[in-house]
């Protein structure tokens, strides 16, 4: 599994190159940005110098279209997809990721019908550029109740969606959070097979009752109680071999520097990963 960081808990890194030469310094194997926007600062070969030279890869790239709205915002962004998908591939990123928000003002049943239409779109078009999507259920309990009716929040129902859009690069976005949330065990993921598994996100959270924890109220890697090593040993059991992305969402932005918080960053996966 490569180690892998967002620009999430990392205060403001504008310059896409800025963020993998850090990444590089601090020894951070991938990156997860926008491949599209990097090619369109640098261009395509100057893109693809800079990752090699950093030796870092791109992990994975953010689903560009806004599926969980309206069917016009939808068509609006559609559009953009094989762009970004297309620019992916050039970069050599194969993965695209989005997320489920656990409840929602539509109607539930309503809303699984427009996720399994709009998302095997979505899905068809990534394939189509060798590239596959990872949808990541949300477990933070305010999230089930911020909106009128519930909606998906668990890993099996999360399955249960990519079964009915049914196509072979569909598959689960992982983060650790999500997963103490939900109050999910190493044999969750032990059975789960490494095509099921397409991107995976790391935090940690406080000591805190599982009911209480805000999703932009995380720890960096580490650092809180959540059983780090666990969910890595048991993602390493299924065959994946991807990146393990850290995604720390704060309620305010940290203010430390980007160099102090990626050493703070490295020092956390130090531990877990020295434990695996």
């Amino acid at each position: 599994m490569l180690k892998g960081i967002t620009k999430a808990g990392l205060g403001e890194i504008s310059d896409d190159k800025k963020f993998i030469e850090l990444a590089a310094e601090f020894g951070f194997q991938s990156v997860d940005i926008d491949a599209k926007s990097f090619i369109d600062a640098y261009g395509l070969e100057n893109a693809k110098e800079i990752l090699h030279k950093n030796n870092i890869v791109i992990g994975a790239i953010g689903l560009p279209v806004e599926w969980r709205q309206s069917t016009d915002q939808f068509n609006a962004d559609l559009p953009n997809l094989a762009a970004a998908a297309k620019a992916a591939a050039e970069l050599g990123c194969t993965r695209c990721c989005t997320y489920i928000l656990p409840s929602t003002d539509l109607k539930a049943a309503s809303l699984m019908s427009l996720a399994v239409k709009r998302l095997k779109i979505c899905s068809e078009v990534l394939g189509a550029y060798g590239i596959r999507l990872g949808l990541e259920y949300v477990g933070p309990h305010h999230l089930r109740t911020a909106w009128q009716n519930p909606f998906i929040w668990t890993q099996q129902e999360t399955l249960d969606l990519i079964d009915a859009i049914g196509l072979p690069n569909v598959g689960l976005l992982l983060d650790s959070y999500h997963w103490y949330t939900t109050g999910l065990t190493g044999e969750d993921l032990v059975k789960l097979s490494e095509n099921q598994i397409v991107h995976v996100h790391i935090n940690d959270a406080s000591e805190l009752p599982i009911e209480e924890l805000k999703d932009n109220d995380r720890l960096y890697t580490g650092e809180g109680v959540i059983d780090l090593p666990l969910f890595l040993r048991s993602i390493k059991q299924t065959g994946y071999k991807g990146s393990v992305s850290q995604e720390v969402l704060t309620p305010n932005a940290p203010n430390q520097s980007a160099e102090e918080l990626l050493r703070r960053s490295k020092l956390g996966f130090d531990k877990v990963f020295g434990e695996l």
